[in-house]
């Protein structure tokens, strides 16, 4: 399955994108899933389209269920009425307060001997209203159900830049934690837990907690499966122009190479023709050109694709539909991934080189922690904790240098633990 993470600056069309995207996918005879948050209204033309439906169609999905709706357009009318073209997409919008209150309801069921312990007083549904964060996790298992769910395309309406970096970023991070707050190898002394509690002379974590986070990291590894996954991408969105959308372009690129996938595109939406009369649009025309020029620059083989002005924001399905009609609704082959590798320089200099692709970085922003066989990695804003390939686990770190976009770490083999040759 391909999958199209659609991301970029706040308030440039992302959602209108990500929609035209999945109507182009139908309009190839793909199978489609579109998955946003965005309110009903706001994507009520993608499920229809010439060719790609003519409705969104009944909803098929409860919110108290699935934490979110899906409804799939019908096929194009053809003579007399009938549906003689491929389906539309189908849309899964996420209800985030739905999805919190049934996982919710379904912990505090599980934990409700430790919390009569305590004395506490359970929470009905009636009562429950969404906490920070609600989205985020609803997307992650929404993520997760759409993983198995036999499409050909999956396109994802992210929010904004920083906030889709840090969601991307967010399976591999809870993972850790849960290995270190729950290692698995406690989970293998349950049958000694009557007996190790009366030695300590307190309770011993209880099964459920145990079962809760396996079930929470094999879910967690489906995402992360399919965010690492080489049919994953990231299609940017942007109006060119505001120097905010080339900040925000650049922060994309480094977050992207250090935690995401890579991105495939660039689209520079909302265009105004060149050569116009009017001063003010003449004026306009050149911030954007000049702005396109920057990101071709900043991109390299990364595709920008221009999007022209419709005037309005489109929201029928023709509108849609012509929006990226052409190179710009296409979804190539995955782009070269930001995989860090490991060269060996051991007959000439004596060291291992990890190799990690960091586009847009600057020397001041970097640093660089190394602590057991983990590496604490910090690049401008963000920062991912990197556990080490086996064979430089036995070395010591030399030096580092960032040259041409790219994150060079030596090694020294460390005598007392490498392997000595006969």
């Amino acid at each position: 399955m391909r999958t199209v993470f659609v991301t970029g600056t706040g308030g440039a069309g992302r959602s209108t994108v990500a929609a035209a995207l999945a109507l182009a996918g139908t309009r190839r005879g793909e199978r489609v899933l579109l998955l946003s948050g965005e309110p009903p209204e706001a994507l009520a033309g993608a499920g229809t389209g010439p060719g790609a439906g003519t409705g969104t169609g009944p909803s098929t999905g409860t919110g108290t269920g699935t934490g979110a709706s899906t409804s799939t357009g019908p096929g194009a009318p053809g003579p007399g009425g009938a549906d003689t073209g491929p389906p539309g997409p189908t849309v899964a919008r996420l209800e985030a307060g739905a999805d919190f209150r049934r996982e919710f309801l379904g912990f505090q069921e599980r934990a409700g001997a430790a919390l009569d312990l305590l004395g506490a007083v359970p929470f009905e549904e009636g009562e429950l209203t969404e906490l920070p964060g609600s989205e985020q996790f609803a997307l992650l298992r929404a993520l997760k159900r759409a993983a198995g769910g036999g499409h050909d395309l999956l396109v994802v309406d992210l929010p904004p830049v920083r906030q889709a970096v840090a969601l991307l970023a967010l399976p591999e991070q809870l993972r850790r934690y849960l290995r270190r707050l729950l290692p698995a190898e406690r989970q293998a002394a349950r049958s000694l837990r009557p007996v190790l509690a009366q030695l300590a002379g307190v309770p011993m974590p209880a099964r459920w907690l145990y079962e809760t986070a396996a079930r929470w990291d094999e879910e967690l590894a489906v995402v992360q499966a399919l965010i690492e996954s080489p049919g994953a991408s990231v299609r940017l969105v942007a109006e060119p122009g505001p120097e905010a959308a080339d900040r925000a372009l650049r922060t994309a690129r480094l977050g992207l190479a250090l935690h995401g996938p890579a991105p495939d595109m660039v689209i520079a939406n909302r265009i105004v023709p060149a050569g116009s009369g009017d001063p003010f649009l003449a004026a306009l025309s050149g911030r954007q050109q000049s702005a396109l020029k920057g990101w071709r620059e900043e991109f390299g083989d990364v595709p920008v694709r221009e999007v022209p002005h419709t005037g309005r924001d489109p929201r029928q399905p023709g509108e849609l539909a012509e929006l990226l009609d052409g190179p710009a609704g296409s979804t190539p082959g995955p782009p070269r991934g930001n995989r860090p590798t490991v060269e060996d320089r051991r007959s000439g200099e004596g060291v291992l080189v990890w190799r990690l692709p960091l586009p847009g970085a600057a020397r001041d922003q970097l640093q660089l922690v190394r602590r057991d066989d983990e590496l604490f990695l910090t690049a401008g804003p963000f920062r991912r904790v990197l556990t080490l390939p086996s064979a430089l686990r036995r070395c010591a770190v030399s030096g580092a240098a960032l040259r041409d976009g790219e994150l060079r770490i030596r090694f020294e083999p460390d005598p007392e633990l490498w392997p000595r040759s006969r």
